[in-house]
């Protein structure tokens, strides 16, 4: 089966899986998602810019308590990946675009929710931070600014669930492209060559999800087929919708819970001091790079599972289970050794704090580590997305958190700063760990 018409042409039933419809999918969606950590890495290099120790820290406190709250809402992109996959696996184009829509309108609902609610959740988040006052006072600007595109981000990820759920992975680096170019681009341009400093890095994150919701939205619609355009009753029908919120709930407790997992690591560095937070800062761009990488795979991995789920075919799912687990550990150890390599140069391009630089090469290891440790976990969320695996994934997610909070117990007192990362390394591990141990049972449920 040619790979692009897999994920153009809409057949359903039946199908092979290969290496090359896997990477059909995963190349152009790793190179989207490799886009977004650089606004990390762009946004770190020019906050790193303005001489201040509190920018490049309050800029990552304010990073972590925006992505606690979006984050937790990555939901709306996964439910939607699954649901539209095993649609179209079925052939049932009409259900396609019915999730399509329940999805866009929950996502708009949720992102006007937070950005009304904005005061009060900024509050809470410095309160369980507790940075200091200069680095409040920096966190304070960059989030007023960047939630304001909390709608349009939350719709981004209806629309970017959409098109990996039909395969359409060119269509999702183009969008990717968009948001994140735009928001590259305006970074440099408002941070540092008009002077705004943190505040053009919030409005360039504006700016980017705007105007890639606009171009995405004008995307998909277009190419809905109206003869399979479905009604307001059938969008909106109470059994559905009772479906998706119970799938969505699930996988919003495993990613708040994911999310939450960061921010006690960001807050425990904090307590280590500004140089250790900063240090740390720049570090996890480096497993956000790793993390990036490897979602290309787990979204090859979503899309085919939902896939052979919709069509009910054993065959298709083993093959896709297997395959994707080969060039997520394949592709881990690379990104592994390429961060040892160059590790210290990233760094180096990153901030020009010579302190910061040497506290960073220190930890550099554990960092470039998380490549090999989370390539299971990676890649057994994309296969469980995909199934709609929703409760398990949520109690495997648990337990391994327990297991974290465990190692964070044990080893920070002993190793401090490396016993932090040693206890993620440690917390990637049992996720994949607990997800791969339950797929054997789960799977012979579904096609028995």
């Amino acid at each position: 089966m040619n790979a692009t018409a897999a994920g153009e042409n809409g057949e359903a039933g039946p199908f092979e899986v290969t290496h090359r419809l896997v990477l059909a999918i995963a190349i152009p969606m790793t190179l989207g998602f490799l886009t977004t950590p650089l606004i990390g890495l762009t946004g770190t290099a020019v906050a790193g810019r303005l001489g201040s120790a509190d920018a490049l820290a309050g800029m990552a406190v304010g990073a972590v308590i925006f992505d606690l709250l979006l984050g937790s809402f990555n939901f709306l992109r996964a439910s939607t990946t699954g649901l539209v996959a095993q649609a179209f696996g079925r052939g049932d184009r009409r259900e396609e675009q019915a999730v399509y829509w329940r999805s866009l309108t929950i996502a708009l609902c949720c992102g006007l929710a937070i950005a009304l609610l904005s005061p009060l959740l900024l509050s809470a988040g410095l309160f369980l931070m507790a940075p200091g006052p200069g680095v409040a006072a920096v966190t304070t600007t960059y989030f007023t600014i960047r939630v304001l595109s909390a709608p349009m981000a939350l719709a981004n990820y209806a629309l970017l669930g959409f098109v990996l759920g039909r395969g359409q992975g060119t269509t999702g680096l183009l969008l990717q492209a968009i948001i994140n170019g735009i928001n590259i681009v305006l970074s440099i341009t408002l941070g540092l060559g008009l002077g705004w400093g943190i505040a053009g890095i919030a409005w360039a994150t504006f700016a980017g999800e705007t105007i890639g919701m606009l171009a995405g939205l004008l995307i998909v619609v277009s190419r809905f087929d109206r003869a399979n355009r479905p009604t307001r009753a059938e969008i909106f029908a109470r059994t559905r919708l009772k479906a998706l919120f119970s799938l969505n709930r699930d996988i919003m407790i495993r990613t708040f819970v994911l999310i939450g997992a960061f921010a006690i690591m960001t807050r425990i560095g904090s307590s280590f001091g500004p140089l250790v937070l900063a240090a740390n800062a720049v570090l996890m761009n480096i497993f956000l790079v790793a993390g990036y990488y490897l979602d290309g795979i787990a979204n090859a991995a979503e899309q085919l599972v939902g896939r052979a789920f919709g069509a009910n075919f054993r065959p298709a799912f083993d093959r896709a289970v297997k395959l994707t687990m080969l060039w997520s550990f394949g592709l881990g150890a690379f990104t592994t050794a390429l961060f040892l390599v160059f590790g210290a140069d990233v760094i180096g391009l990153l901030t020009t704090t010579e302190s910061v630089r040497a506290e960073a090469a220190a930890y550099l290891p554990w960092a470039a580590l998380t490549a090999i440790t989370g390539a299971l976990a990676f890649q057994m969320d994309g296969v469980f997305i995909g199934a709609t695996w929703s409760s398990a994934m949520r109690n495997m997610m648990l337990a391994a958190f327990a297991g974290y909070l465990l190692a964070l117990a044990v080893f920070v007192p002993l190793f401090g700063n490396h016993g932090l990362w040693l206890s993620l390394n440690l917390f990637l591990a049992f996720r994949g760990i607990f997800l791969a141990l339950r797929l054997p049972v789960l799977a012979g449920r579904q096609f028995a």
